[in-house]
């Protein structure tokens, strides 16, 4: 990865408008040389430029797909970047506007961690990793060398079923409440779950001996902050309201939830319901406006009152798009995200395993 500095004080003290102006006639010149990818969870004020939205694998193909475009713009964080460069083609650039913009999910399965943990699991022969795109480069690596795999929101379920239907138990990472919601699917009971603390290097709760998954003690902030209290308030507050949450939430919350799903399948679950149907909706806040926005003969509303906001994914903000626009019309690449080629290759043999199965 190479760093360019810190974005030029001038870019900060820059007015909405002439923010919106500049930022505009940059997209226009740079032309079919750009493509702007906005995760879901961006502000409207960046993601107004998107030219394709979705979520982080989608988000990657799409790049993949956009082989005349020389320029990549992520308004996501890092390890979203990342998967776009190793899906590149030659020739391809992938910019993060603030390369702050980091996750802290991703955050909690360092590659000296996950060894550690594997030094004691691997021994034994019948695990299988099995990672959660919401990590590192070096942690789908990880995965593939070991022989196993990357999965999504989405495909989680699918993903820890083809590990089972192989014989194996499965180490999940980075995230222990999107690999408890799913193992739960497939008819795991809770005692056939253990938890791997990496702060002490070991077995936090459960049995290793007896466990079929072997949760990483890991977790979304924004999801972490849903509770079973803002289920109840909000059914109180609205009688008659659906539920519906992310299952990076905890299984306490998911559980008394009517609906589970992606991101993708929350917007898709909201849009198609009923005109007078009623949400409270457990995912990061941006997206709710805007499902709010979308839906106007539907009430969608927070499932905490709170704002529960992605803070890594608001640093890139329409100053920094800007910086990097403009820099790239002066013939300037900053913030480039590249991922060293051994490590996309293997993280790549992780992504086709997926992939194989759908």
């Amino acid at each position: 990865m190479k760093k360019n500095g810190d974005i030029p004080e001038e870019y900060l003290a820059l007015k909405d408008k002439e923010l919106i102006e500049r930022t505009w006639k940059a997209k226009k010149q740079l032309g079919s040389d750009l493509v702007i990818l906005g995760h879901h969870y961006q502000r409207d004020e960046v993601i107004q430029y998107a030219d394709f939205r979705g979520d982080s694998l989608k988000l990657s193909q799409c790049s993949a797909s956009q082989k005349s475009s020389r320029f990549i713009v992520f308004c996501g964080v890092h390890f979203m970047a990342e998967t776009a460069d190793m899906l590149k083609s030659p020739g391809q650039s992938v910019i993060l506007p603030d390369l702050n913009a980091g996750c802290s999910m991703a955050d909690m399965a360092d590659i000296s961690s996950v060894e550690e943990c594997w030094e004691q699991v691997g021994t034994k022969g019948d695990f299988l990793p099995i990672t959660y795109i919401n990590s590192t480069a070096d942690i789908k690596a990880f995965c593939g060398k070991t022989g196993g795999a990357i999965c999504t929101s989405s495909n989680a379920r699918a993903v820890i079923s083809w590990a089972f239907n192989m014989g194996k138990r499965v180490l999940f990472l980075p995230d222990e409440h999107l690999g408890r919601n799913s193992a739960l699917t497939l008819n795991v009971p809770l005692g056939e779950m253990a938890v791997w603390d990496p702060l002490h290097g070991g077995i936090e709760k459960g049995d290793l001996n007896n466990a079929k998954i072997l949760l990483w003690k890991g977790f979304c902030a924004v999801h972490q902050r849903f509770t079973v209290g803002h289920v109840e308030g909000a059914r109180k507050a609205f009688p008659g309201i659906k539920v519906i949450v992310h299952p990076e939430c905890s299984y306490e919350v998911a559980r008394l939830a009517d609906e589970i799903g992606s991101t993708e399948h929350i917007i898709k679950t909201i849009s198609s319901s009923q005109p007078g149907s009623k949400w409270a909706v457990g995912t990061e806040i941006n997206l709710v406006h805007r499902l709010a926005g979308d839906n106007p003969d539907k009430l969608v509303v927070s499932l905490n009152p709170t704002v529960c906001l992605c803070s890594t994914m608001f640093k890139i903000d329409p100053n920094h798009l800007l910086w990097a626009l403009e820099s790239l019309c002066q013939g300037r690449i900053v913030n480039r995200i590249e991922v060293p080629e051994e490590t996309a290759c293997w993280a790549r043999a992780a992504l086709d395993r997926m992939l194989s199965l759908q």
